[in-house]
């Protein structure tokens, strides 16, 4: 069973930088294919998606971040990352990684929350102006 656990939000004034990490713990079998996503979410609105990234290296970006958030993996530690630059206050929000089990991510598929199985706890970002 896959469990993922969120960490590194915080509070920064406009212009900081974070970054979040994911830790995957669990396993599947080894030729399944995986998509991870970072979706953030403030109170009273739906989840949005930030980005996501696949095991063919496939990544994908709200127009909103593109520029200052990059998705990466390191594998050796199965740990996914969220490094944010250049964060504004509209970036407040929980932020939250998602993992899809045997299945790619695909641009058409990205702002759905619906699709992916597996959630962390999720960890706070607060950025004040």
């Amino acid at each position: 069973q896959v469990r993922l656990s969120e960490s590194g939000g915080g509070s920064v004034q406009a212009g900081g930088s974070l970054r979040l990490s994911c830790v995957v713990t669990g396993s599947v079998p080894r030729e399944y294919r995986w998509c991870v996503g970072w979706f953030r979410q403030v109170q009273g609105k739906e989840r949005e998606a930030v980005a996501s990234f696949d095991d063919f290296k496939d990544s994908y970006y709200v127009s909103s971040v593109e520029g200052r958030f990059v998705i990466s993996r390191d594998a050796s530690e199965n740990t996914f990352y969220l490094s944010m630059s250049d964060l504004e206050p509209e970036d407040t929000a929980m932020y939250y990684c998602a993992r899809r089990i045997n299945a790619r991510c695909f641009k058409a598929d990205f702002a759905r929350p619906d699709l992916y199985g597996v959630w962390g706890q999720g960890t706070q970002v607060t950025v004040s102006s």
